[in-house]
């Protein structure tokens, strides 16, 4: 069965009627190479052996990536002729689903909360899930914010990423990550646009960034849906801050790490995460890259390399 804009589970009488008679299929946002018509292999190198990335170089600009991050995958977004006309678009967009999509799977009292919550959830996109924050901000109490916060995930609008560990204690008691699901949606809510961009505004560069991480991460978690085997996706978090953007865990144990960094130039400590990845899994861990928004994949450090950011799709 293939999904419209609601997560099939949540729909009661469906799932009642279809459960053991029929395969569910998530369609996601395109990805970057299927709206250029190009066969993407980023997620199958990465699982086999990162190192079969060093050596690729890149010519895309800043500002193509930032076309690319605003305009998000959403295939009818896509198709507006300017960026006045998509904006526009994804306005529609949202007011159908928050007044449509949620009430068709509950008929809920405060839902003229739901576009506040929606827009603090946004602005935690690419960082810890703190939902009391969220909720206190559109009014609700924490209970109700998480319930509300379930339903937006319903309707993919965001995603939460879990705590990644070997333990189901370590995955419980760690923090989620959130992201929005589609890029050009997170941009819209947040106000990020080209022209604030480009005047260098320090706060649209920060949100930018986390932007950036969640565009990424569901590039990469698109590409491996693809697979045969689905990976166990993650973010990685230590007590004192050392942090891995996502992991991706195959079934015999196998690991490998991304992060996302928005410079164009690598620092010392952008690997700290993956080095303290590798080291706590040994032979298990196959690799980790930093993708950047620089020219050249390079090799960092053991088993640990640099990748332009556009190597997901070229």
């Amino acid at each position: 069965m293939v999904t419209g804009s609601t997560n099939y589970s949540t729909i009661p009488r469906a799932a009642q009627s279809l459960t053991g008679r029929a395969e569910v299929m998530t369609v996601w946002p395109f990805t970057q190479g299927e709206i250029e018509s190009r066969h993407e292999t980023f997620a199958e190198r990465l699982l086999t052996d990162p190192s079969q990335l060093r050596g690729a170089t890149s010519d895309t600009t800043r500002d193509d990536y930032v076309r690319r991050v605003l305009a998000g995958g959403l295939p009818v977004a896509l198709r507006q002729p300017s960026d006045p006309e998509r904006r526009r678009w994804f306005q529609s967009y949202l007011d159908l689903v928050v007044q449509r999509d949620v009430l068709d799977i509950r008929n809920i009292r405060q839902r003229e909360a739901l576009p506040l919550l929606l827009r603090g959830l946004v602005g935690q996109t690419g960082q810890l899930l703190n939902i009391a924050q969220a909720a206190a901000r559109a009014g609700l109490s924490r209970a109700v914010g998480a319930d509300y916060t379930q339903l937006l995930e319903a309707v993919f609008l965001a995603r939460r990423l879990p705590a990644w560990g070997r333990t189901l204690s370590s995955r419980a008691n760690a923090a989620p990550k959130l992201h929005v699901l589609d890029s050009g949606v997170g941009a819209w809510l947040l106000g990020i646009s080209a022209p604030r961009l480009a005047r260098r505004d320090p706060a649209a560069w920060q949100q930018y960034g986390h932007l950036l991480e969640s565009f990424a991460v569901h590039e990469i978690l698109k590409q491996a849906s693809w697979l045969p085997e689905l990976p166990q996706a993650g973010h990685y978090r230590t007590k004192d801050g050392v942090e891995v953007d996502l992991v991706l865990e195959l079934f015999d144990g196998q690991v490998v790490g991304v992060e996302v960094k928005a410079g164009t130039q690598i620092r010392a400590e952008d690997t700290r995460g993956l080095a303290a990845l590798r080291d706590k899994l040994g032979s298990a861990f196959i690799g980790g890259v930093v993708l950047y928004t620089g020219e050249v994949a390079y090799r960092l450090a053991d088993r640990i390399h640099a990748v332009p950011l556009d190597c997901l799709w070229q």
